[in-house]
């Protein structure tokens, strides 16, 4: 049997005909960019976000950076993120002009250390990018402690927990901004690029609405600094079909991932499963486990047919690009992680049948190489 990672296909299949249905009304009306469908998507995922209001903008990276500038962050200015995010969250600080500064994470939830994090914060320190990684929410309660103390704008990385919660809140709702991605693998994935800065600041809303959109307050109006970073139609269209399947695909994530749980209850010693922190709920855009024995897990799995990654093999200070303009250092935890995790296959489509052989193999590698 072969498992694959991720089979988007499976997803289309299920959803085939309103995904057409909402693509032809496009085509049809022939309005491409910044019309009905962006506005509907916007005021929908604002409501699901619990926030007042959604901007749409061209992918995750840009969500990020346009909410910097909205944040007031200026060339030369710091912002402290996490060591072990995906390199586009430092990447949209380099494109703010920015210095990107990392702290370390914790082993419980592989998120920020609001420890780590607290050390970092210098009169220069200007915005903090929290992280929440593989589907759950950092501790944001020490880290908008942090942003309170030292009046820092908090931006939420959100692009792995559409859904997910802290304390009963939606994860984006608790900081200034936050800032999503729709690219295709995520729990809501569009056909292509496209992300979204949700606040509850409409006056901030107005100004991403500009960033967004070539600094324009009217047609042939600019007032502002702005770029061209606009989600569009056809992918507005395909995300408001999904957004109404997505707290139903999420349950279904927290399902398989219950099944995993189970089903490598019985080699606990050898691999560690993550674990769902008290006041949160988990969406699993990743499932990720921990063994010391990773590299050769990771290779027996690919010899019986199944597929998995690692997220991330480095810390992203330690990338060489990171490393030799001057971001590196050491991150203990962070490097310690990206030894041993290994990301299993886990999407809403998964059958039963591949849960189970994904599980029997891998329980059939450790009674083979434990001791």
């Amino acid at each position: 049997m072969n498992v694959d990672f991720l089979d988007l296909r499976r997803q289309y299949s299920a959803i085939k005909g309103d995904v057409d249905g909402a693509l032809t009304q496009v085509f049809d009306k022939g309005e491409f960019i910044l019309g009905e469908q962006v506005a509907g998507f916007e005021k929908e995922f604002a409501s699901y976000c619990e926030v007042k209001r959604a901007v749409g903008v061209a992918s995750g990276t840009e969500a990020l950076y346009l909410a910097l500038l909205a944040s007031g962050v200026n060339p030369g200015d710091e912002v402290i993120t996490a060591a072990n995010t995906a390199v586009p969250t430092a990447t949209a600080i380099l494109m703010a002009n920015a210095k990107p500064v990392f702290a370390d994470v914790n082993e419980n939830d592989f998120n920020i250390d609001f420890r780590s994090v607290s050390k970092l914060v210098t009169k220069k320190t200007k915005a903090l990018i929290p992280v929440h990684l593989y589907g759950q929410c950092a501790d944001m309660k020490p880290v908008m402690e942090i942003a309170e103390k030292h009046s820092i704008p908090v931006i939420e990385d959100c692009a792995q927990a559409h859904g997910a919660l802290y304390d009963g809140k939606k994860a984006g709702s608790i900081g200034d901004f936050g800032c999503f991605s729709f690219y295709p693998t995520k729990n809501l994935g569009a056909y292509g690029d496209g992300g979204a800065v949700v606040a509850n600041d409409s006056e901030k809303a107005e100004d991403l609405l500009r960033l967004r959109n070539y600094g324009q307050e009217k047609r042939y109006s600019h007032v502002s600094f702005g770029i061209n970073s606009r989600l569009d139609e056809l992918q507005a269209a395909v995300l408001m079909v999904k957004l109404k399947k997505l707290d139903g695909w999420n349950e279904k994530r927290r399902s398989i991932a219950r099944t995993y749980e189970r089903g490598l209850s019985g080699i606990s010693q050898s691999v560690e499963t993550p674990s769902e922190m008290p006041g949160r709920k988990h969406v699993f855009h990743l499932y990720v486990v921990r063994t010391e024995k990773r590299d050769a897990l990771r290779a027996f799995l690919s010899s019986k047919g199944i597929a998995s990654l690692v997220h991330y093999p480095s810390p992203v200070p330690l990338q060489p690009y990171f490393s030799k303009a001057g971001f590196g250092g050491t991150f203990k935890t962070a490097e310690k992680l990206s030894s041993e995790i290994l990301s299993l296959p886990l999407y809403p489509e998964l059958s039963q049948e591949e849960l189970d052989f994904v599980c029997s193999q891998i329980n059939g590698f450790f009674k083979k190489n434990v001791g």
